[in-house]
């Protein structure tokens, strides 16, 4: 398990998410636009935290929508592995230096447009990879962390490249975000 630097980086996490109220995802590819999120910190606090310094240290630019499932999500978020360029046949396998977080799960449902953090198995898993809801899915409901409500270019979204397969695997050339941007 990774992680934090004691205190300081922990510090500097909870200060970045009270100052924090969304991101605005730059997506290059078949789909081009921004993808504008509200950052839900009164339901998933430490989440929005890592997510906010992940992306206020520039660690999402570049990082590939790899795992894309037609009426269901589009996920992305692997800083260690899923950055283009790199050997993509591993990205989804990786996280960040970071800690990986306990649940914060909460009643918000998975509906179209809310951004869940992706985990293994392990319900306390979570770390720096998350989906984005192409459709309600209530079966994640309690399961997953939600962090966020896509409040502006869900028509980006619903471009994003498909994948194929079962695990929605994306075969050539992924979408990706090319800039990740934390908003007041």
């Amino acid at each position: 398990m990774r992680n934090l630097v004691a205190g300081g980086l922990f510090a500097t996490l909870i200060a970045g998410s009270a100052l924090a109220s969304g991101l605005e995802i730059v997506v290059e590819g078949e789909a081009n636009g921004t993808i504008t999120v509200d950052l839900l910190e009164d339901v998933a606090p430490a989440h929005v935290a890592q997510i906010t310094a992940l992306a206020a240290d520039g660690k999402y630019d570049g990082v590939v929508f790899h795992r894309v499932i037609d009426g269901f999500m589009a996920q992305t978020g692997d800083v260690e592995h899923g950055r283009m360029g790199q050997d993509l046949r591993r990205a989804g396998t990786g996280g960040s230096d970071l800690s990986d977080l306990p649940a914060e799960f909460s009643d918000v449902p998975f509906e179209k447009g809310v951004v869940g953090m992706a985990r293994s198995q392990s319900p306390d898993s979570a770390n720096s990879q998350f989906f984005i809801m192409f459709d309600a899915a209530p079966f994640l409901n309690g399961q997953y962390t939600v962090v966020g409500r896509v409040i502006g270019g869900q028509d980006v979204v619903d471009a994003i490249k498909r994948g194929t397969g079962a695990n929605g695997a994306v075969i050539g050339q992924p979408d990706m975000m090319k800039t990740v941007t934390v908003t007041d």
